[in-house]
């Protein structure tokens, strides 16, 4: 008995540390994001770049990304969950000290490019961990804890990175992240089991109909969340807000983002289809957009309302669409097909701040980048629709 219950507490341990390496292999790669949202201004002065250009430091990450994402599922699967993690870790800490040390703007698009690496990794590495390792009955509750530490990237870089720069620099801000990547890496293989690697070819698998508009309306969630989470500092202080409350903003978005990954990701998978959460999200993640653009030096508060809003719905449904892809082996398997959806969220991450900061420039204040989020979101829900649909007629076909 004695031995019973020393075997429990360890695996207790292990499925505590496990989730929590879980919970920072989203967090790491996705600061970059927020760490550009808050840091920018500062970054901006001292390297000497106009505010629009933060868009190609995001387009840089996300679209080598995108690109690399078509195939990250199959490379977890042939070099094994442990070493992927491993890499996804030490790719962070690379890229981080680069950031830091960098002299001009050129060779932050560079460093920053560096951490498309492991947001390839993530995604894959992580949901395939999940399928391995956790339960079925539990799975979904742990998809929207892992997805959560996406907005543990928003809260930090909101609440901490803006007090550390602008008392130390923004390199020490960035510098501090090198640490705890190193950290990550060097415990994972304690904490990963070694799986069976399934030696399969790299070659790109073509998504079925399914996946492909369940990726569409991932493409779309991510040119409007991209650029929302980009510009809103930016935006708040052209407002007349202080630099630090605009940071808040992002924090404010982080915590909500956590709530709902962790509310709505068990909701969704007790739905037969989760299609139609995915429509009133989006639709919802519109409003909050439309609110944002009322904001104004006389009433800041449509801000809070945007940010919160955003985090609320537009986040959860990347988490929502993860358990769709572990829940249902109509979309493929779990590595491959979570490498190709965040191929399409990674490509609407690239391209929406940089075609925001266009649009913005041919417009009076940032009218034509705030209806371009709206109609990309709009455009969402109408795939969610189809997919809904198309998931319906398959469950159908073997009645009829």
């Amino acid at each position: 008995m004695p031995v019973t219950t020393r075997d429990a507490r360890h695996a207790s341990i292990a499925g505590i540390w496990l989730r929590v390496v879980l919970v920072f292999a989203m967090t790491l790669p996705m600061l970059i994001l927020y760490a550009i949202s808050t840091l920018g201004p500062l970054i901006g002065h001292d390297l000497r770049f106009e505010p629009a250009l933060l868009g190609y430091l995001i387009m840089s990450s996300f679209g080598l990304a995108a690109i690399l994402s078509l195939w990250a599922g199959i490379f977890v699967d042939r070099v094994g969950s442990r070493y992927a993690l491993i890499a996804l870790f030490f790719t962070i800490a690379s890229a981080f000290t680069l950031m830091a040390s960098v002299e001009n703007f050129y060779g932050l698009v560079a460093a920053t490019a560096v951490c498309g690496i492991a947001q390839a990794l993530a995604n894959p590495v992580t949901n395939l961990l999940i399928a391995q390792q956790v339960s079925p009955e539990k799975r979904a509750q742990v998809v929207g804890l892992k997805q959560s530490g996406v907005q543990v990237a928003a809260l930090f870089a909101g609440l901490v990175l803006p007090g550390i720069a602008i008392q130390y620099g923004w390199r020490v801000a960035l510098g501090m992240i090198v640490p705890a990547a190193i950290l990550f890496g060097i415990t994972a293989p304690f904490v990963t089991p070694i799986h069976a690697r399934t030696g399969r070819r790299f070659m790109f698998l073509p998504p079925n109909s399914l996946l492909l508009r369940l990726m569409g309306i991932q493409f779309c969630v991510g040119i409007s969340l991209s650029a929302f989470v980009t510009f809103l500092p930016t935006f708040a202080t052209q407002q007349g807000m202080p630099l630090s409350m605009a940071g808040t903003l992002i924090a404010v978005f982080g915590v909500m983002g956590i709530i709902s990954r962790m509310v709505l990701t068990p909701m969704g998978a007790k739905l037969a289809d989760e299609s139609l959460l995915l429509l009133v999200l989006i639709a919802i993640a519109a409003c909050a957009v439309m609110a944002t653009m009322q904001a104004g030096p006389e009433n800041l508060w449509w801000l809070w309302v945007g940010a919160a809003g955003m985090g609320l719905t537009a986040v959860g449904t990347n988490a929502i669409a993860m358990s769709m892809l572990i829940r249902d082996p109509a979309f493929g398997p779990v590595s491959a097909a979570s490498g190709l959806v965040s191929a399409a969220f990674f490509g609407g991450f690239a391209l929406g701040p940089p075609l925001y900061g266009a649009l913005s420039n041919y417009s009076i204040g940032f009218p034509l980048g705030w209806s371009m989020q709206v109609s990309s979101l709009l455009l969402a829900c109408a795939m969610s629709l189809v997919l809904a649909s198309a998931r319906r007629r398959k469950v159908q076909a073997p009645t009829c």
